[in-house]
C-alpha cells in the first residue's frame, strides 16, 4: 500500500534540522546495499585467497589461473552489457534479487570443480550473477537518496566489498583447514540466501515504501523531477559522457581486481606468507580500502557542501585518490613486508574513494532513469579492461616472475583516466535527453 505524501515541513526539507527529522529508512536500505557488496566479495575473493592451495593441489600454471580469472572477466563484462538494462525493465526488487540468487548458486558450484574448465565454468557463471550488483546497486541509490548524499552512499555501501575482502581471509583458512577447500565455497555462497531473504523482506520502492516517511520521500525528491519513460541504447552511446564514465572504468576497474585476485600471490610469491600468515596484512589492505571508500565519498560531499561545484567537488576527489596510488610503483621491490602492505593499503583505499566518485557522476550527469544502463555499460568497460589485465599478469608472471610492471600500470591508470573524464566531461554537464 502506498504511503501518503499529504503531510507538509515546518520547514524547507533540505536545511539540517529538516533532514534530520524527515526519516532515516534510506539508511537502512544503503546498509542492504552494504551486506550485498560484503557477500559479493568474499564469494568473489575466495578463489584468489585460495590460490597457492589449488594450484599445489591442482597443479595449475600462471597461464591457467589466469584462464580461468578471464573466464569470470569474460562473463561479467558480458553480463555488463545488458544487465543495467534489465535492472531497469524488471526494477531493482526483482533484478537484483535474481541477480543474488544466480551468483550464491555458482560460487556453491566450484565445490564441485576439479579442473580447470571446471573452475572456469564456475567462474563464468558467477561473473553473469555478480555483474548486476553494482547496476543494481547504484540504481538504488538513485532512487532513495538526492544528489548531495549519494557519493556518500555510494562510498557507504562500496565499503562493503573491503568488508567482505577482511571476512574472506579471516574465515577462508579456517573453513579450508577444517572443511577443505570445498566447504570454503560452499559455505560462503549460501550467505547469498541469507541476503535475499532479507532484501525481499525489507525492499520496495520509495514511493510505495511504508517505512518512509512524507518528510523523507520529499528529501529524497528534492531534486528537480525527471522524466521516467525509457532511454535507447542509441542515444546513450551517443553522449560523451557515457564515454567519460566507461573509459574511466576501463582504465582503473582492473586494478581493483589486480588487488582482489593477485595480492595473496603476490605476498606469498616475494614474502613467502602462507594461507594463515595472510591474515594480517590482508586485514591492513581492506580495513584501509574501507576507510578510502568512505572518506572518498565524504570528500567530495564535503567540499560541494562547502560551496565548491559539483565539478570541483567530484574532480578535485578523484585526483587526490588518483595521486595516492603512484606510490605503489614502489612495493615490488621493497624487501620489507610491511612497506610493502603499506603501499598496496594506500593504493586500495585510493582505488575505493576513486570508485566511489566515478560511479557518483554517472548519476550526476544522467537521470535516474538511465543510470543502470550507464552504470552496466561502464562496468562492462571495466570488466573488459579486467579481462586483460588477467591475461597480462598472467604472461608477465609466468615470463619475468616480477611484479613490477604490473605495479606501474597500476600507478599510472588513474591519472590518465582522470585525464580522459576531464578532455570529456570538462563541467560533468548533464547529457542531454530532451528528445527523448
Amino acid at each position: 500500500m502506498a504511503i501518503e505524501h499529504s503531510a507538509v515541513a515546518e520547514e524547507p526539507v533540505t536545511t539540517p534540522a529538516a533532514v534530520a527529522a524527515s526519516g532515516h529508512f534510506r539508511w537502512i536500505i544503503c546498509a542492504l546495499l552494504f551486506f550485498a557488496a560484503t557477500v559479493n566479495y568474499i564469494d568473489r575473493q575466495v578463489i584468489g585467497l585460495l590460490k597457492p592451495t589449488l594450484q599445489a593441489q591442482l597443479h595449475w600454471s600462471e597461464i591457467d589461473y589466469s584462464n580461468i580469472i578471464f573466464m569470470f572477466q569474460l562473463a561479467y563484462a558480458a553480463g555488463l552489457l545488458v544487465v543495467g538494462r534489465i535492472m531497469d525493465w524488471l526494477g531493482t526488487r526483482k533484478g537484483f534479487s535474481l541477480a543474488v540468487f544466480l551468483w550464491s548458486l555458482a560460487a556453491m558450484a566450484h565445490a564441485l570443480a576439479s579442473s580447470v574448465f571446471g573452475f572456469g565454468a564456475a567462474r563464468f557463471a558467477l561473473g553473469l550473477g555478480e555483474s548486476g550488483s553494482f547496476p543494481a546497486s547504484i540504481k538504488t541509490v538513485a532512487e532513495w537518496f538526492p544528489k548531495k548524499e549519494r557519493a556518500l552512499a555510494t562510498g557507504l555501501f562500496n565499503s562493503g566489498t573491503n568488508v567482505g575482502a577482511i571476512v574472506t581471509p579471516l574465515v577462508i583458512p579456517w573453513l579450508t583447514y577444517t572443511y577443505g577447500w570445498q566447504g570454503a565455497f560452499i559455505a560462503t555462497g549460501a550467505l547469498g540466501f541469507v541476503w535475499l531473504i532479507l532484501w525481499i523482506a525489507f525492499y520496495h520502492h520509495p514511493d510505495e515504501h511504508r517505512g518512509v516517511t512524507a518528510a523523507e520521500l520529499a528529501y529524497i525528491r528534492s531534486d528537480p523531477a525527471e522524466k521516467t519513460t525509457p532511454i535507447r541504447w542509441k542515444r546513450l552511446v551517443g553522449h560523451r559522457q557515457i564515454w567519460a564514465f566507461a573509459i574511466g572504468k576501463f582504465l582503473t576497474d582492473p586494478i581493483w581486481w589486480l588487488y582482489l585476485f593477485w595480492v595473496p600471490d603476490f605476498l606469498n610469491r616475494n614474502y613467502k606468507v602462507n594461507l594463515l600468515g595472510m591474515i594480517v596484512p590482508l586485514l591492513v589492505i581492506y580495513n584501509a580500502a574501507t576507510i578510502g571508500s568512505i572518506g572518498g565519498g565524504w570528500l567530495s560531499g564535503a567540499l560541494i557542501k562547502r560551496g565548491w561545484s559539483l565539478n570541483a567537488g567530484r574532480k578535485t576527489a578523484m585526483l587526490v585518490c588518483a595521486l595516492a596510488v603512484v606510490p605503489i610503483v614502489f612495493a615490488s621491490h621493497t624487501p620489507n613486508l610491511y612497506v610493502a602492505v603499506a603501499l598496496i593499503s594506500l593504493a586500495a583505499a585510493a582505488h575505493q574513494g576513486w570508485s566511489a566518485n566515478i560511479f557518483t557522476i554517472a548519476s550526476d550527469m544522467f537521470p535516474r532513469r538511465a543510470v543502470g544502463s550507464v552504470v552496466g555499460f561502464g562496468g562492462m568497460a571495466g570488466a573488459v579492461g579486467g579481462m586483460l589485465i588477467a591475461k597480462t599478469v598472467g604472461y608477465v608472471l609466468e615470463w619475468t616472475g616480477s611484479y613490477l610492471p604490473v605495479f606501474i600500470i597500476a600507478g599510472s591508470a588513474y591519472l590518465v583516466a582522470l585525464l580522459i573524464i576531464q578532455l570529456l566531461a570538462p563541467r560533468l554537464e548533464p547529457a542531454s535527453m530532451e528528445a527523448e
